[in-house]
Protein backbone atom coordinates (compact mmCIF):
# COMPACT_ATOMS: atom_id res chain seq x y z
CA UNK A 1 0.00 0.00 0.00
CA UNK A 2 1.27 3.77 -0.96
CA UNK A 3 1.03 5.96 1.63
CA UNK A 4 -0.38 9.38 0.28
CA UNK A 5 1.93 11.77 -0.78
CA UNK A 6 2.16 15.08 1.16
CA UNK A 7 5.42 16.61 0.21
CA UNK A 8 3.63 19.16 -2.22
CA UNK A 9 2.03 22.84 -2.31
CA UNK A 10 -1.37 23.20 -3.49
CA UNK A 11 -1.13 26.79 -5.46
CA UNK A 12 2.13 28.36 -7.04
CA UNK A 13 4.74 29.53 -4.51
CA UNK A 14 4.46 33.01 -5.59
CA UNK A 15 0.84 33.16 -4.73
CA UNK A 16 1.53 31.58 -1.23
CA UNK A 17 4.39 33.59 -0.43
CA UNK A 18 2.09 37.06 -1.39
CA UNK A 19 -0.64 35.56 0.92
CA UNK A 20 1.23 34.62 3.12
CA UNK A 21 2.78 38.27 3.74
CA UNK A 22 -0.29 39.96 3.15
CA UNK A 23 -2.87 38.06 5.35
CA UNK A 24 0.65 38.28 8.24
CA UNK A 25 0.86 41.91 8.12
CA UNK A 26 -2.57 42.46 8.29
CA UNK A 27 -2.44 40.39 11.57
CA UNK A 28 0.56 42.38 12.68
CA UNK A 29 -1.78 45.44 12.28
CA UNK A 30 -4.08 43.99 14.48
CA UNK A 31 -1.84 42.55 17.08
CA UNK A 32 0.04 45.95 17.04
CA UNK A 33 -2.79 47.94 18.00
CA UNK A 34 -3.87 45.56 20.33
CA UNK A 35 -0.29 45.02 22.34
CA UNK A 36 0.78 48.66 21.91
CA UNK A 37 -2.44 50.21 22.98
CA UNK A 38 -2.68 47.97 26.17
CA UNK A 39 0.88 49.25 26.98
CA UNK A 40 0.53 52.84 25.74
CA UNK A 41 -3.32 52.39 28.44
CA UNK A 42 -1.73 51.00 30.75
CA UNK A 43 1.32 53.78 31.23
CA UNK A 44 -1.47 56.77 30.51
CA UNK A 45 -3.45 55.35 33.48
CA UNK A 46 -0.47 54.82 35.78
CA UNK A 47 1.18 57.86 35.20
CA UNK A 48 -2.57 59.92 35.76
CA UNK A 49 -1.76 61.58 32.21
CA UNK A 50 -5.59 60.45 30.83
CA UNK A 51 -8.98 60.89 32.93
CA UNK A 52 -10.91 57.86 33.55
CA UNK A 53 -13.14 58.40 30.55
CA UNK A 54 -10.80 58.63 27.97
CA UNK A 55 -9.20 55.70 29.02
CA UNK A 56 -11.99 53.39 29.75
CA UNK A 57 -12.82 54.46 26.53
CA UNK A 58 -9.86 52.79 24.85
CA UNK A 59 -10.73 49.75 26.67
CA UNK A 60 -13.57 49.12 25.38
CA UNK A 61 -11.99 48.39 21.87
CA UNK A 62 -9.44 46.12 22.90
CA UNK A 63 -11.41 42.99 23.52
CA UNK A 64 -12.68 43.34 19.48
CA UNK A 65 -9.04 44.11 18.60
CA UNK A 66 -8.25 40.42 20.28
CA UNK A 67 -10.88 39.09 18.22
CA UNK A 68 -9.49 40.74 14.96
CA UNK A 69 -6.30 39.85 15.73
CA UNK A 70 -6.88 36.08 16.81
CA UNK A 71 -9.12 35.73 13.24
CA UNK A 72 -6.69 37.63 11.16
CA UNK A 73 -3.55 35.22 12.74
CA UNK A 74 -5.36 32.24 11.39
CA UNK A 75 -4.20 32.50 7.36
CA UNK A 76 -0.75 33.64 7.71
CA UNK A 77 -0.57 30.49 10.62
CA UNK A 78 -1.79 28.00 7.56
CA UNK A 79 0.02 29.31 4.85
CA UNK A 80 3.45 28.89 6.69
CA UNK A 81 2.60 25.35 7.57
CA UNK A 82 1.86 24.65 4.02
CA UNK A 83 5.32 25.20 2.72
CA UNK A 84 7.31 24.96 6.41
CA UNK A 85 5.62 22.28 7.39
CA UNK A 86 8.26 19.83 8.96
CA UNK A 87 9.76 22.72 10.50
CA UNK A 88 7.16 23.93 11.67
CA UNK A 89 5.96 21.18 13.63
CA UNK A 90 9.27 20.11 14.68
CA UNK A 91 9.75 23.32 16.99
CA UNK A 92 6.54 22.75 17.98
CA UNK A 93 6.90 19.56 19.42
CA UNK A 94 10.06 20.70 21.30
CA UNK A 95 8.42 22.98 23.18
CA UNK A 96 4.83 21.20 23.00
CA UNK A 97 3.72 22.57 26.35
CA UNK A 98 4.79 25.98 25.86
CA UNK A 99 3.39 25.60 22.44
CA UNK A 100 -0.36 24.68 23.83
CA UNK A 101 -0.59 27.33 26.46
CA UNK A 102 -0.33 29.70 24.15
CA UNK A 103 -4.08 28.74 24.01
CA UNK A 104 -4.76 29.41 27.97
CA UNK A 105 -2.50 32.53 27.69
CA UNK A 106 -4.80 33.77 24.93
CA UNK A 107 -7.84 32.72 26.65
CA UNK A 108 -6.73 34.61 30.18
CA UNK A 109 -5.96 37.60 28.16
CA UNK A 110 -8.96 37.92 26.52
CA UNK A 111 -10.90 37.72 29.39
CA UNK A 112 -9.03 40.39 31.60
CA UNK A 113 -9.83 42.66 28.17
CA UNK A 114 -13.40 41.90 28.63
CA UNK A 115 -12.90 42.42 32.68
CA UNK A 116 -11.53 45.89 32.18
CA UNK A 117 -13.97 47.12 29.60
CA UNK A 118 -17.12 45.64 31.81
CA UNK A 119 -15.26 47.39 35.24
CA UNK A 120 -14.65 50.68 33.40
CA UNK A 121 -18.00 50.96 31.90
CA UNK A 122 -18.89 50.05 35.24
CA UNK A 123 -16.77 52.06 37.32
CA UNK A 124 -15.94 54.89 34.93
CA UNK A 125 -11.98 53.72 36.22
CA UNK A 126 -9.64 51.35 34.54
CA UNK A 127 -8.97 48.60 36.32
CA UNK A 128 -5.17 48.02 36.03
CA UNK A 129 -4.43 45.07 37.17
CA UNK A 130 -6.72 43.27 34.81
CA UNK A 131 -4.63 45.20 31.97
CA UNK A 132 -1.49 44.08 33.67
CA UNK A 133 -2.81 40.64 32.97
CA UNK A 134 -4.00 40.78 29.73
CA UNK A 135 -0.37 42.69 28.81
CA UNK A 136 1.43 39.56 30.94
CA UNK A 137 -0.34 36.94 28.78
CA UNK A 138 -0.26 38.79 25.13
CA UNK A 139 4.03 38.97 25.75
CA UNK A 140 3.91 35.43 26.55
CA UNK A 141 1.91 34.31 23.26
CA UNK A 142 4.75 36.57 21.46
CA UNK A 143 7.71 35.35 23.19
CA UNK A 144 6.54 31.49 22.68
CA UNK A 145 6.43 32.32 19.08
CA UNK A 146 9.55 34.32 18.80
CA UNK A 147 10.96 31.50 20.35
CA UNK A 148 9.77 28.22 17.99
CA UNK A 149 9.78 30.15 14.97
CA UNK A 150 13.34 31.07 15.85
CA UNK A 151 13.52 27.46 15.78
CA UNK A 152 11.69 26.59 12.26
CA UNK A 153 15.13 28.14 11.03
CA UNK A 154 17.59 25.88 12.96
CA UNK A 155 17.15 22.44 12.12
CA UNK A 156 20.34 21.11 13.97
CA UNK A 157 18.92 22.60 16.54
CA UNK A 158 15.85 21.34 17.11
CA UNK A 159 17.20 17.76 15.98
CA UNK A 160 19.57 18.11 18.81
CA UNK A 161 16.85 19.12 21.52
CA UNK A 162 14.99 16.35 20.47
CA UNK A 163 17.21 13.80 20.43
CA UNK A 164 17.74 14.40 24.66
CA UNK A 165 14.51 15.78 25.88
CA UNK A 166 11.67 14.69 24.12
CA UNK A 167 9.04 16.17 27.13
CA UNK A 168 7.73 19.14 25.46
CA UNK A 169 9.21 21.59 28.38
CA UNK A 170 12.03 22.06 26.06
CA UNK A 171 12.49 26.09 25.39
CA UNK A 172 14.89 27.46 22.73
CA UNK A 173 18.34 27.70 24.60
CA UNK A 174 19.67 29.72 21.91
CA UNK A 175 18.09 33.44 23.16
CA UNK A 176 20.27 35.85 21.58
CA UNK A 177 19.24 34.82 18.10
CA UNK A 178 14.91 35.78 18.71
CA UNK A 179 15.48 37.85 21.97
CA UNK A 180 16.29 40.97 19.55
CA UNK A 181 13.54 39.89 16.82
CA UNK A 182 10.84 39.82 20.04
CA UNK A 183 12.41 43.02 21.33
CA UNK A 184 11.67 44.88 17.66
CA UNK A 185 8.58 42.90 17.68
CA UNK A 186 7.15 45.08 20.78
CA UNK A 187 8.47 48.23 20.31
CA UNK A 188 6.96 48.28 16.74
CA UNK A 189 4.12 47.49 18.39
CA UNK A 190 4.04 50.15 20.58
CA UNK A 191 4.64 52.48 17.41
CA UNK A 192 1.48 51.34 15.64
CA UNK A 193 -0.23 51.68 19.14
CA UNK A 194 1.02 55.40 19.25
CA UNK A 195 -0.60 56.07 16.13
CA UNK A 196 -3.88 54.38 16.40
CA UNK A 197 -3.69 55.95 19.93
CA UNK A 198 -3.33 59.16 18.30
CA UNK A 199 -5.85 58.65 15.33
CA UNK A 200 -8.76 57.39 17.97
CA UNK A 201 -8.30 60.63 20.23
CA UNK A 202 -6.97 63.43 17.50
CA UNK A 203 -9.71 65.28 19.20
CA UNK A 204 -8.42 65.16 22.32
CA UNK A 205 -4.95 67.50 22.61
CA UNK A 206 -3.57 65.29 25.38
CA UNK A 207 -4.68 61.72 24.11
CA UNK A 208 -2.99 62.84 20.40
CA UNK A 209 0.48 64.44 22.32
CA UNK A 210 0.46 60.48 24.02
CA UNK A 211 -0.28 58.75 20.52
CA UNK A 212 2.23 60.85 19.17
CA UNK A 213 5.11 60.87 22.02
CA UNK A 214 4.81 56.91 21.12
CA UNK A 215 4.37 57.17 18.05
CA UNK A 216 8.14 58.92 17.23
CA UNK A 217 9.47 57.01 20.65
CA UNK A 218 8.52 53.46 19.25
CA UNK A 219 9.79 53.92 15.93
CA UNK A 220 13.17 55.57 16.99
CA UNK A 221 13.84 52.65 19.56
CA UNK A 222 12.20 50.03 16.91
CA UNK A 223 14.42 51.25 14.16
CA UNK A 224 17.31 50.91 16.53
CA UNK A 225 16.31 47.01 17.84
CA UNK A 226 15.68 46.15 14.30
CA UNK A 227 19.74 47.74 12.95
CA UNK A 228 21.33 45.62 16.00
CA UNK A 229 19.47 42.30 14.88
CA UNK A 230 20.42 42.88 11.26
CA UNK A 231 24.13 43.39 12.38
CA UNK A 232 23.91 40.49 14.60
CA UNK A 233 23.29 38.10 11.48
CA UNK A 234 26.90 38.63 10.40
CA UNK A 235 27.20 35.63 8.25
CA UNK A 236 23.57 36.73 6.15
CA UNK A 237 24.37 40.27 5.91
CA UNK A 238 26.23 39.57 2.51
CA UNK A 239 23.27 37.66 1.01
CA UNK A 240 20.58 39.60 2.58
CA UNK A 241 22.39 42.89 0.78
CA UNK A 242 22.25 40.61 -2.83
CA UNK A 243 18.47 40.13 -2.39
CA UNK A 244 15.18 42.43 -3.32
CA UNK A 245 14.81 42.39 0.66
CA UNK A 246 17.47 45.06 0.75
CA UNK A 247 15.57 47.77 -1.19
CA UNK A 248 11.99 46.33 0.62
CA UNK A 249 13.77 47.30 3.86
CA UNK A 250 14.95 50.80 2.63
CA UNK A 251 11.53 51.64 1.74
CA UNK A 252 9.91 50.43 4.55
CA UNK A 253 12.25 52.72 6.49
CA UNK A 254 11.31 55.22 3.91
CA UNK A 255 7.39 54.83 4.41
CA UNK A 256 8.17 54.82 8.31
CA UNK A 257 9.50 58.46 8.40
CA UNK A 258 6.63 59.26 5.53
CA UNK A 259 3.81 57.94 7.48
CA UNK A 260 5.13 59.92 10.53
CA UNK A 261 5.12 63.13 8.49
CA UNK A 262 1.09 62.31 7.58
CA UNK A 263 0.31 61.68 11.41
CA UNK A 264 1.65 64.95 12.58
CA UNK A 265 0.07 66.66 9.75
CA UNK A 266 -3.07 64.37 10.58
CA UNK A 267 -3.58 62.86 7.33
CA UNK A 268 -4.06 59.88 9.10
CA UNK A 269 -5.33 58.12 5.81
CA UNK A 270 -2.19 58.77 4.30
CA UNK A 271 -0.65 57.82 7.44
CA UNK A 272 -1.94 54.61 7.47
CA UNK A 273 -1.47 53.13 3.93
CA UNK A 274 2.29 54.55 4.39
CA UNK A 275 2.14 52.48 7.52
CA UNK A 276 0.49 49.39 6.85
CA UNK A 277 2.99 49.43 3.22
CA UNK A 278 6.17 49.41 6.06
CA UNK A 279 5.02 47.19 7.88
CA UNK A 280 4.94 44.58 4.51
CA UNK A 281 8.10 45.80 3.63
CA UNK A 282 9.58 44.39 6.92
CA UNK A 283 7.49 41.40 6.51
CA UNK A 284 8.88 40.72 3.11
CA UNK A 285 12.61 40.86 4.55
CA UNK A 286 12.15 38.80 7.78
CA UNK A 287 10.66 36.47 5.26
CA UNK A 288 13.74 36.57 3.08
CA UNK A 289 16.39 36.49 6.37
CA UNK A 290 14.31 33.13 7.12
CA UNK A 291 14.85 31.80 3.43
CA UNK A 292 18.69 32.61 4.03
CA UNK A 293 18.52 30.80 7.07
CA UNK A 294 17.47 27.54 5.83
CA UNK A 295 19.51 27.97 2.39
CA UNK A 296 21.28 24.18 2.16
CA UNK A 297 18.69 22.97 4.33
CA UNK A 298 15.54 23.33 2.54
CA UNK A 299 14.29 25.25 -1.03
CA UNK A 300 10.88 26.09 -1.16
CA UNK A 301 11.07 26.38 -4.66
CA UNK A 302 12.20 22.28 -4.63
CA UNK A 303 8.66 21.56 -3.41
CA UNK A 304 6.49 20.37 -6.55
CA UNK A 305 2.73 21.62 -7.16
CA UNK A 306 0.01 20.29 -7.41
CA UNK A 307 -3.12 22.86 -8.14
CA UNK A 308 -6.21 22.76 -5.98
CA UNK A 309 -8.15 26.01 -6.83
CA UNK A 310 -11.35 25.23 -5.26
CA UNK A 311 -10.27 25.90 -1.88
CA UNK A 312 -8.29 28.76 -2.52
CA UNK A 313 -11.25 30.38 -4.52
CA UNK A 314 -12.88 29.72 -1.45
CA UNK A 315 -10.57 31.09 0.20
CA UNK A 316 -9.99 34.10 -1.50
CA UNK A 317 -13.82 34.68 -1.54
CA UNK A 318 -13.86 34.51 2.09
CA UNK A 319 -10.89 36.70 2.74
CA UNK A 320 -12.54 39.38 0.41
CA UNK A 321 -15.92 39.13 2.31
CA UNK A 322 -14.02 39.37 5.60
CA UNK A 323 -11.84 42.65 4.75
CA UNK A 324 -15.24 44.09 3.46
CA UNK A 325 -17.32 43.16 7.02
CA UNK A 326 -14.49 44.35 8.63
CA UNK A 327 -14.56 47.97 7.14
CA UNK A 328 -18.14 48.02 7.58
CA UNK A 329 -17.51 47.55 10.95
CA UNK A 330 -14.50 50.18 11.70
CA UNK A 331 -17.10 52.44 9.62
CA UNK A 332 -20.12 51.86 11.77
CA UNK A 333 -17.97 52.20 15.06
CA UNK A 334 -15.80 55.26 14.09
CA UNK A 335 -19.66 56.75 12.82
CA UNK A 336 -21.03 55.71 16.27
CA UNK A 337 -17.88 57.56 17.91
CA UNK A 338 -18.56 60.59 15.85
CA UNK A 339 -22.02 61.06 16.62
CA UNK A 340 -21.63 60.73 20.53
CA UNK A 341 -18.77 63.00 20.30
Amino acid sequence: MNLPDYQFISAPLWLVTVLHLLTLSLHFMAMNFLLGGVIITLWSSAKKRWDGPTAVRFTRIFPAATAATVTLGVAPLLFLQLVFHRQMYSAAIVSGWFWLFVVAAVIVAYYALYRASFEGQRTARVSKAALLLALLGLLYVSLVYSSVFSMTEQLGLVRDLYAKNQSGWVWNPAVGDYALRWLHMVLGAVTVGGFFVGLLGRHDVEVFATGKRFFIGGMVAAALAGMIYLMSLEQLIGAFMRTPAVWALTASIALSLLSLHFFVRKHFWLAGVALFLSVMGMVFARHTVRLLMLAGQFDPASLRVAPQWSPFAMFLACFVVMLVVLAWMLRMFFGAKKSEA
